[in-house]
């Protein structure tokens, strides 16, 4: 397997460096702005601050389906808001639950994610319950995340945010075990609530423990094209492949444009 997964990342990256970088343009006001949609595709555009109003979560989808990003990423609460905002459009709904701290009972994590995708939310970003797997309780992890695919499935995909940086290399390994045995979609390295986000080195251990089967999404603190094109390589993705790599950002626009 990680001969497998290191001669996947040689490919990429040979595959990356070939890439073209600006797929298309369209006039913001007075500038044209040139803008990856291949990257584009693969970012979770997201609002997620407690004090975000209904105009920013009405713009955030207006924005999703002009610069055509994977999907708006939102509190539950707005899910029925942006629905109704993206109706007609390609761009799904990404509701998180259990957000930001993961610490909520399974049946209010479970209850949170049938009710978002009820609401039209076709994918689910969870948080684990960090105390349990810090304190060795497995099993309690693993029906944590199988009680909210459960509720999200068949109707949508499941990301399982692991809160890598309160956890040690062997805890991040365990909970993406555990995500993968729960049979979620995809793996998440933050909620971009705490002391740090993603990182290449994360990444990189995800995708060795996860191997091709799933997804990994990077959040938190990606701010730049740079960094964004940095943690794709780590996760061995080329651009497009948004059924395999994901990022999570607020600046989506200025990762994706060079109208900075």
């Amino acid at each position: 397997m990680k001969e497998l997964i290191e001669k996947i990342t040689r490919e990429v990256v040979n595959s990356l460096s070939n890439e073209s970088l600006m797929e298309g343009s369209f006039t913001s006001g007075t500038r044209e702005l040139k803008i990856n949609k291949k990257l584009a595709s693969m970012i979770d555009h997201t609002i997620l601050k407690p004090e975000a109003e209904s105009d920013e979560i009405r713009q955030l989808c207006r924005e999703a389906i002009e610069y055509g990003f994977a999907s708006v990423c939102i509190n539950s609460s707005n899910v029925i808001l942006a629905f109704e905002c993206l109706k007609g459009s390609s761009v799904p709904v990404c509701a998180c639950v259990g957000f930001p701290l993961g610490a909520a009972t399974t049946k209010t994590k479970s209850f949170e994610a049938r009710e978002a995708v009820e609401n039209g939310a076709r994918e689910i970003d969870m948080v684990i319950n960090v105390g349990a797997l810090k304190s060795g309780d497995y099993g309690r992890v693993k029906n944590d995340i199988e009680e909210v695919v459960i509720a999200s499935k068949p109707n949508a995909i499941v990301k399982v945010i692991i809160e890598a940086c309160l956890l040690t290399d062997d805890e991040k390994e365990k909970a993406c075990e555990l995500a993968k045995e729960a049979k979620a979609d995809f793996v998440k390295t933050s909620t971009g609530f705490n002391k740090s986000g993603a990182t290449a080195e994360d990444i990189r251990l995800m995708r060795r423990v996860v191997g091709p089967e799933m997804g990994i999404k990077a959040a938190g603190g990606i701010r730049d094209y740079q960094t964004a094109m940095k943690l794709l390589k780590a996760g061995a993705c080329s651009l497009g492949m948004s059924d395999s790599c994901r990022i999570g950002a607020s600046s989506s626009i200025s990762i994706v444009s060079d109208g900075k």
